[in-house]
């Protein structure tokens, strides 16, 4: 039962009661019927607005205006409510299509800082590389004196000259060769065929993971490293040279890069870490070989010993000399302390370019490989063709000597490693590997136990019995280099992806 206002006959919002006629009145209503007549409504008798008394009631609910309460009038009701969505529906799409334009304008502003942010750090890169390219050079780190006739390979103030005229192999420089040969010999005769006792054993060997992995060392812009090479001394003592046409020395044992060389206008196919200085040595396709010195970071010879690009860089057992292969068919003796080229010579019969150089180990002969599959044996004292090993039926990509002396192992892009034996010279053993590898790299271990390839994968070969000990495919693209570290207790290796990588127990 709902409660009715006794003027208006609706159910009233405030309820109250009046004590003179027990009516129940609209509140609002009544109060302006008192103001007016000052009685009640009903019975005209005097009433006031203190006498009335509130009704407490829930919130009433309203009836339906007698309007709504035929079909035609509900329908109304209905359309004014659509009307009322379709309103409010709209101001929503407005208000979000003002919502997308503000987040637009946001994004782009964002795009427009990042690309703002990517110029300037480029900007910063290059002059970078700017200063570190107008670094003043100095000279080697145990700069020995020049005689007279070579002081033209120094300029003024000590900077790096580039030269290339040949001085020729002196009787002292040849006997200076021959006694390193000597004493090299005679410590082999003396070690005969023991193996140090810290050398790993091949069971430990196969049981090698990797340790660590390197991706910072070089541009990733033009990513791949193309060369490595580890300091015979401390083995610890990393050199890459990469596709971005900087050498770059990383401490393994620290974990850091030591020092960052640029120079080179082309990408650095060879990189050599000397023995006993701070030195390394780099050969590159844009025709030059340079001298590094690693403590000043700057480069203190450019030897321009070729007319084409460098293929391969091998440095003698003195320390003191350098040999150079070239797509220009010659290869170069040249001495690293003045930057002269000693000596130059081709095989004019051949009329073929060289694709890698190598000494043996006792520095009187070497090893040239050719863009015709052969691999030529010279005497450098006499600078003669020597012997020759056919077999390859594709460009030769490497080759490696072994520490005794013995056996020159080499690949070619004919997917096999052959070893010959020098003394016999004549082929002994051909390791044919998949189909389509490529062989990138081959190296000895320091005792001539173990043999690693680098190319397609990573393989490490037990020698004499040339059984497979190792495997590892951890590289996402061409392996270009391997090294073993001191007593093959350590295998490091670099390739295309960017990425030095160490592996060991």
């Amino acid at each position: 039962m709902s409660l009715v206002c006794a003027i208006s006959n609706e159910v009233p919002e405030h309820p109250c009661v009046s004590p003179v006629s027990n009516q129940v009145f609209e509140r609002r209503l009544i109060e302006k019927y008192i103001a007016e007549n000052g009685v009640d409504p009903i019975n005209g008798q005097p009433l006031s607005e203190e006498q009335l008394i509130d009704i407490k009631v829930s919130h009433p609910i309203r009836p339906k205006a007698p309007s709504a309460t035929s079909i035609p009038a509900i329908l109304k009701s209905l359309q004014d409510e659509w009307d009322a969505v379709m309103l409010h529906s709209f101001t929503l799409r407005q208000q979000l299509q003002t919502t997308r334009q503000e987040l637009s304008h946001a994004l782009y502003q964002h795009d427009a800082a990042c690309r703002v942010i990517a110029r300037l750090t480029k900007e910063v890169t290059a002059a970078r590389e700017a200063l570190a390219t107008l670094k003043p050079q100095a000279g080697l780190i145990a700069p020995q004196a020049t005689p007279a006739s070579q002081t033209a390979a120094v300029g003024a103030g000590g900077e790096a000259m580039e030269v290339s005229e040949q001085v020729g192999m002196t009787p002292e420089i040849i006997q200076k060769l021959q006694d390193k040969a000597t004493v090299l010999t005679t410590e082999r005769k003396k070690r005969g065929k023991t193996v140090p006792e810290d050398l790993i054993r091949a069971e430990d060997l196969g049981k090698f993971r990797q340790v660590a992995s390197h991706a910072g060392l070089h541009s990733a812009s033009i990513p791949g490293i193309i060369s490595l090479d580890l300091c015979p001394t401390d083995t610890n003592k990393v050199l890459t040279g990469g596709a971005d046409k900087n050498v770059v020395v990383f401490d393994r044992r620290e974990e850091q890069i030591v020092a960052t060389l640029k120079g080179h206008t082309k990408k650095v196919s060879s990189v050599i870490y000397h023995p006993a200085q701070s030195v390394v040595f780099s050969a590159s396709p844009d025709s030059t070989i340079r001298v590094w010195s690693v403590t000043g970071g700057n480069c203190v010879q450019v030897i321009r010993a070729h007319e084409a690009s460098v293929t391969g860089l091998s440095l003698h057992a003195t320390g003191d000399y350098l040999l150079s292969s070239s797509e220009d068919q010659y290869w170069a003796f040249s001495d690293i302390q003045t930057g002269r080229v000693l000596t130059k010579v081709t095989d004019e019969t051949a009329g073929c370019a060289l694709t890698c150089a190598q000494f043996h180990p006792d520095g009187l002969i070497f090893g040239t490989g050719t863009a015709d599959s052969q691999i030529k044996i010279w005497d450098l004292k006499e600078r003669t063709n020597v012997a020759n090993f056919p077999g390859h039926s594709g460009p030769v990509t490497s080759i490696a000597f072994s520490e005794n002396g013995y056996y020159l192992a080499t690949g070619a892009q004919d997917s096999s490693l052959k070893l010959w034996d020098l003394r016999k010279l004549k082929n002994f053993k051909t390791i044919t590997l998949d189909n389509n590898y490529e062989v990138k790299s081959l190296v000895f271990d320091q005792s001539g136990t173990y043999l690693a390839v680098g190319g397609s994968d990573i393989r490490v070969y037990i020698c004499k019995q040339w059984s497979e000990v190792l495997n590892f495919s951890d590289h996402s693209g061409l392996v270009t280099g391997v090294a073993f570290g001191e007593h093959a207790q350590f295998l490091a290796s670099t390739g295309m992806d960017r990425s030095l990588k160490f592996y060991s127990l």
